[in-house]
């Protein structure tokens, strides 16, 4: 079973669960982290989820540096992993983590749900405003009246005082929102 094979089921799945809602978008390798970093499958709308996949074929050794940092990010997150990594991928992510595991059911693959995500208990509100780029991030402060002083700044300034100008709740609404929007996303 490859990666491909497991996407294809899991896109399958969250389109299922989203067609009919117009405020949703779903993405693929959404970059984190100021790109460095990117998920396979991001889902927007009310709140921010991102499913990593590890197939039979792919290896673990990435997978605790891209749960720390996913996990400082998103809202909830999944882990759809094969069945050969899907004991050991376990022992390697946070409780609040869900787990769906990947079976090979000719001719397609079924993903059975082994544990549901859980709400993020620590997102981290800088990480999270590094999801925008400079130029979203000064319109958010202009309008918040918030950017006098700041146009000059390296970006990463910027995203630390939106991060600690604004309320958790309201930053991770706004974040979403301005993702949401955007249109170009392969800069």
């Amino acid at each position: 079973m490859r990666d491909s094979d497991v996407r294809k089921a899991l896109k399958e799945r969250l389109h299922t669960q989203h067609v009919d809602d117009p405020h949703t978008v779903i993405l693929e390798e959404m970059g984190v982290w100021s790109g460095s970093v990117r998920i396979d499958v991001a889902v927007i709308n009310g709140e921010l989820n991102g499913y990593e996949l590890k197939s039979d074929r792919d290896t673990l050794e990435r997978l605790p540096l891209q749960a720390d940092i996913y996990s400082r990010v998103f809202d909830r997150l999944e882990l759809v992993v094969g069945q050969r990594h899907a004991t050991k991928a376990e022992a390697m992510i946070p409780k609040w983590w869900g787990v769906t595991v990947a079976r090979y059911d000719a001719p397609s693959v079924r993903l059975e749900q082994y544990r549901p995500s859980q709400l993020n208990p620590t997102p981290d509100p800088y990480l999270i405003a590094q999801l925008l780029w400079k130029e979203e991030v000064l319109t958010l402060l202009d309008q918040l009246g918030l950017a006098h002083g700041w146009r000059g700044k390296r970006v990463k300034a910027l995203h630390l005082r939106l991060a600690e100008q604004i309320p958790l709740p309201e930053l991770r609404r706004i974040v979403r929102e301005t993702l949401k929007k955007r249109t170009d996303w392969l800069r």
